[in-house]
């Protein structure tokens, strides 16, 4: 029997019993856990409420075992709220479906229980504390997210200079499957002319300038996002239900 103790995003919950959830979270040093928490779903339970889908938590698990994860769950033992960034997302219909597709995202990311992901979990912590605080449209910083997530796990598209060869840009082809823009030897069946505008909405999403993403107009917001969201899907090879319920 062994005790762990990390901090962590929950990103959903699931009944069990009578009283009990299944609770999923990305944490720092465990990545993505499930934990059992019993007797969360009293009326009376002051700790089920700290463990609800948007909460920064630091909680305390005890587990079988010298591991955290191994054959059976663990238990959710103690939990202390570090940031409830839910009070400032589920008020609010587009930072909630922005919020539930970023927390569907980091899931989806982290499909090995027990692996660390401290990339991954650094990014959510941002994102959410930058939606909670609503310091930008919610769908932009959904994309940043979405972006900023395939940078980390391996798939940072190309955004000016050609993805298969390299030839500086501004490059005008764009092809999920090839990895961004491409120049017009490169160009593959299949591949879209993007506005130069959008291309450099996307640009500015992920490498972080937000004064240049917030003055894009929303004709360029639009066709980005659906970039965004074709070369999502492409590399987790099917789509996010949270997505289609996205205000754009």
């Amino acid at each position: 029997m062994s005790l762990f103790r990390d901090d962590g995003i929950v990103l959903r919950t699931q009944k069990l019993g009578e009283a009990d959830r299944i609770i999923t979270l990305l944490t720092r040093g465990h990545g993505r856990v499930r934990a059992v928490a019993r007797g969360v779903r009293r009326t009376k339970s002051k700790f089920g409420a700290r463990l609800e889908p948007f909460s920064h938590v630091d909680v305390q698990f005890f587990a079988r075992g010298s591991e955290l994860v191994g054959r059976g769950l663990p238990l959710c033992t103690q939990s202390e709220t570090i940031a409830p960034y839910g009070g400032g997302i589920v008020t609010d219909y587009a930072r909630y479906t922005a919020g539930t597709a970023m927390l569907e995202t980091a899931e989806r990311f982290t499909d090995h229980e027990g692996e660390p992901a401290v990339q991954q979990y650094l990014l959510l912590v941002g994102a959410l504390r930058t939606l909670a605080r609503g310091e930008h449209a919610p769908h932009l910083v959904l994309d940043a997210f979405l972006l900023r997530s395939l940078a980390v796990n391996g798939y940072a598209p190309s955004f000016s200079d050609c993805a298969k060869c390299g030839m500086p840009g501004p490059n005008r082809f764009f092809s999920v499957a090839s990895g961004g823009t491409v120049c017009v030897d490169c160009r593959v069946p299949g591949s879209v002319v993007p506005s130069p505008q959008t291309l450099v909405l996307l640009g500015a999403l992920l490498t972080g300038d937000w004064e240049t993403a917030d003055a894009c107009e929303a004709r360029y917001v639009r066709e980005g996002s659906g970039l965004v969201s074709a070369y999502l899907h492409w590399h987790l090879e099917r789509g996010l239900r949270s997505l289609r319920y996205v205000e754009k």
